[in-house]
């Protein structure tokens, strides 16, 4: 059959438009964001990822010229946070500033998880992490360091009482890694969130707890002392507390977060979230504002935070399964 001109001019058009149709994405792209973004937090106001949230997303929205608008979707150890962000459309629009569990360790506690961390996001990058304290009422537990703690509890195997602020967050799995370290046993007590931790330790209810340095540090008086730092070193807010690594070398864990995207995100979208993001920390006054609430302000490329998100997930998965942690 031999073409016609109208054919022609048909096949014309289609190849025109085939051809501009990257070109107008990669405008799209270039223009992002021309409308809010949403961004979720899987905790309640008022937390320290809450406060960090609404800091720098705030200033991320300044630099772009569009409201990010921060969603407190709190529930299943930020599991449902993280769901509704995983199902949404990959467009650059909604985003997800998750943490430990989310991205590390509630692939191996949830018997039953609706999303993927490493194949469901596209990380943007690590954003922060909290250090964690032990602290000690010694007039419950007459200890002044991890060495008497440990010779405590050989003394009494489970007969020492911690307090964590619930079952798998990084205070409750930072104490089973020591007791797996150590080879000693202690009885983990846990609460609904930290105000009513610490208010049993302080009360003596218990005697020894993992807690973040932010809320650390409002404690430290009368029996209350600080211990040891979950660091791999001395940490610069607490002069003089020993790290626990210094007598079970490669001890260490954190509370850490990262900000991702849904999976499939395009990269000039996540590279310029990326980049964003690097400007916002670098300012004197969004620094001052982080590290005074006790944020150690991280930045990473999205490779490097995919990177830490599957070394935490493997380091964690062994404590967990030993430890036999469930949740449901």
């Amino acid at each position: 059959m031999t073409p016609t001109r109208r054919d022609a001019m048909r096949a014309a058009a289609g190849l025109l438009a085939a051809a501009t149709l990257p070109v107008g994405r990669a405008w799209a792209q270039a223009d992002y964001p021309v409308r809010p973004v949403r961004v979720v937090v899987p905790y309640a106001a008022g937390g320290g990822t809450d406060f960090f949230a609404r800091l720098v997303f705030a200033e991320m929205g300044a630099q772009l010229g569009q409201q990010f608008v921060i969603e407190n979707k709190a529930g299943a150890g930020t599991n449902l946070g993280a769901e509704a962000v995983a199902k949404a459309d990959p467009d650059g629009y909604t985003l997800l500033l998750g943490d430990t569990a989310t991205f590390a360790t509630n692939r191996t506690l949830y018997r039953k998880l609706n999303f993927d961390p490493y194949t469901d996001f596209s990380p943007v990058t690590l954003s922060g992490r909290f250090a964690l304290v032990m602290l000690v009422n010694t007039d419950k537990l007459k200890v002044g360091s991890i060495q008497d703690l440990v010779a405590a509890a050989k003394a009494s195997p489970g007969g020492i009482n911690y307090a964590t602020p619930g079952l798998g967050s990084p205070f409750h799995l930072a104490m089973e890694l020591l007791s797996q370290q150590a080879g000693v046993k202690f009885t983990h007590v846990p609460y609904r969130g930290a105000a009513p931790a610490v208010q049993d330790l302080v009360s003596g209810q218990v005697g020894v707890m993992f807690i973040d340095y932010a809320t650390a540090r409002s404690q430290l008086a009368g029996p209350i002392k600080a211990i040891a730092v979950a660091s791999p070193g001395e940490f610069p807010g607490l002069p003089g507390v020993k790290a626990v690594a210094a007598d079970y070398p490669g001890f260490e864990a954190w509370a850490w977060q990262g900000i991702v995207a849904p999976a499939k995100t395009p990269a000039p979208i996540i590279t310029k979230l990326n980049e964003t993001y690097r400007k916002v920390v670098a300012m004197p006054e969004i620094r001052a504002k982080l590290t005074g609430a006790g944020i150690e302000i991280l930045q990473s490329t999205p490779d490097e935070m995919a990177a830490y998100m599957k070394a935490e997930g493997d380091k964690w998965e062994k404590v967990i399964r030993t430890a036999d942690i469930k949740l449901e």
